[in-house]
């Protein structure tokens, strides 16, 4: 029987590790820009750089601890893991205090953590055994499919947290494309949502909400309200040109016009110091973990594991895409975090476990692939 110490070293020789250095390059680039972003705002780049290193840490201790136990034994215990995540979703909007008009977090002996992030690592789980068992070719199996996945989008939903239920549905539909939906469902379902949009922003969303949606229409209707964030954030990717004005020398976030730096509009604070070349060295970074993981996901011979990890590759690419393009006015301003450098040990954390997820159906194929 092996050791632990063995089997930590075969399963860290079968790794990706082009995976890998693209998850921790970002990571590290984003404890600078936390620190950069920090430093203007509050004072306190130091103190948010070095908690974000030490999430950082234990995200890696728990990348390689889900490599270790591995997707097999996490599938199996999907649904208590759905479970357990809907608990806290309801927790956290019935008793989690305001913050910006959002219940978002709860608190643990002195550590707040937000559910709604680590609860897509279990949506993903719960969605990968759901739809292999029960494939959702027939209107019976994908109205249960949608059932699933209502109920975490209802909950996030009462927080209100809009942009972690849109994050929701866009992880559930690659899921559900992958897993043999016919285009007609999923064709309905879309125009559907497109249809009841009006009703959304009439009934359920916030005034906040709709005031985001109303200045993205024209930031200029309201520039010292809510349009602010998004004329400043423009003014900060523009004044960064060619090549970025340098580390630490972005004067939007360090005069304090760019509000929430370190956090929503991180990419800003970003392209300001780095500028153009950064953009595409930080686009490419992105460009290539999506692909290793959208390969590593082909190359699965598990229906599961396809599953997993398309929801992993959905859930990375519309939140880099969503929080950049809030950044340059592109989309609506929705608060989500940009994976691996904006600050936050919730995010950071449940996106490396899901990348443990992801690491460890490569390990298999590759153990499988060699007759290890």
């Amino acid at each position: 029987m092996k050791s632990f110490f063995d089997s930590l070293k075969d399963i860290l020789s079968l790794a990706d590790r082009i995976l890998f250095l693209c998850a921790l390059m970002l990571a590290v680039w984003g404890v600078f820009c936390i620190y950069s972003a920090a430093a203007g705002t509050s004072g306190r780049g130091f103190d948010f750089a070095l908690r974000q290193t030490a999430w950082l840490l234990f995200s890696l201790f728990s990348m390689i601890s889900i490599m270790l136990i591995g997707h097999r034994n996490l599938l199996e215990g999907a649904y208590p893991l759905f479970g357990l995540a809907l608990l806290l979703l309801f927790l956290t909007a019935l008793l989690a205090p305001k913050v910006n008009g959002a219940q978002s977090w709860l608190g643990v002996g002195g550590i707040r953590f937000q559910p709604s992030e680590f609860a897509k690592i279990s949506i993903i789980l719960a969605l990968s055994k759901f739809l292999s068992n029960y494939p959702p070719t027939d209107l019976k199996t994908f109205f249960a499919a949608l059932g699933v996945i209502s109920l975490p989008v209802l909950l996030v939903l009462l927080q209100p947290d809009a942009g972690s239920a849109l994050v929701y549905l866009v992880i559930s539909f690659i899921m559900l494309l992958v897993a043999g939906t016919p285009l007609k469902y999923l064709g309905t379902i879309v125009g559907l949502g497109v249809a009841a949009i009006p009703l959304l922003i009439i009934f359920v969303l916030k005034e906040y909400q709709r005031n985001r949606i109303l200045v993205f229409i024209d930031p200029m209707r309201d520039p010292l309200g809510a349009g602010y964030n998004v004329i400043q954030s423009r003014i900060a990717v523009g004044s960064g040109g060619f090549g970025g004005k340098g580390f630490m020398l972005g004067t939007q976030s360090k005069l304090k016009f760019l509000p929430e730096p370190h956090t929503d509009f991180i990419f800003s604070v970003f392209s300001e110091e780095f500028g153009f070349i950064g953009n595409l060295i930080l686009i490419f970074l992105f460009a290539v973990l999506l692909c290793r993981i959208i390969l590593i996901g082909v190359k699965s011979k598990d229906r599961r594991c396809k599953i997993l990890v398309s929801g992993v590759a959905a859930w990375l690419w519309f939140q880099m895409f969503e929080s950049m393009g809030m950044s340059i006015g592109l989309v609506p301003v929705t608060g989500l975090p940009l994976p691996f450098l904006s600050y936050g040990g919730s995010s950071l954390l449940s996106i490396f476990i899901a990348l443990g997820l992801v690491a460890s159906v490569y390990i298999e194929e590759r153990s499988r692939k060699h007759g290890i």
